[in-house]
């Protein structure tokens, strides 16, 4: 997403006077890196946790030890926890978790590939799942997935709120 894509989502976010919050595991504090470059987003931007080992989501964000263990650190499962751990410590109107392989040394296997994204946003009492395979080097991986989710927030503001 571009630099004017990005400042008009922040303008809305803002406008809706929406709060929005990141838990990242595979983007390592890019998200809230990229979102920050927009004017306006200290009034929405609530707060990012990086999460990347797994001790760590389940003592930061209540992950349970056996849905890492049942379905690997990079799953839709363990994302949705994150998610949910994210709402009740932040409890931002949109709050958006994240993990993924970006790099090799993972989960992955040919159901999940390198490149295999999960991402959970929650949002007025609704979830949504969102699984994507990226092509390319980790950052662009990385980079690829956060305009991903800069699209997927713009496309809840507009259906969700604007037309409140």
């Amino acid at each position: 997403m571009n630099q004017t894509d990005l400042t008009k989502l922040m303008m809305e976010l803002k406008d809706n006077g929406l709060t929005v919050a990141f838990a990242e595991s595979c983007t390592a504090g890019l998200l809230a890196s990229e979102f920050v470059k927009a004017k306006g987003s200290s009034d929405v931007l609530k707060g990012s946790l990086v999460v990347y080992q797994p001790e760590v989501k389940i003592k930061l964000l209540g992950v349970k030890k056996e849905t890492l263990e049942l379905y690997t650190a990079e799953s839709q499962q363990v994302t949705n926890e994150l998610v949910m751990g994210l709402k009740k410590l932040l409890n931002a109107d949109i709050s958006i978790a994240t993990t993924g392989l970006a790099g090799e040394g993972g989960s992955e296997n040919p159901e999940k590939p390198v490149g295999t994204m999960f991402v959970s946003i929650l949002y007025d009492g609704k979830a949504e799942e969102f699984r994507e395979v990226f092509k390319g080097n980790t950052e662009s991986v990385r980079k690829q997935l956060v305009d991903y989710i800069f699209e997927k927030l713009q496309g809840i503001v507009q259906d969700h709120y604007n037309n409140r």
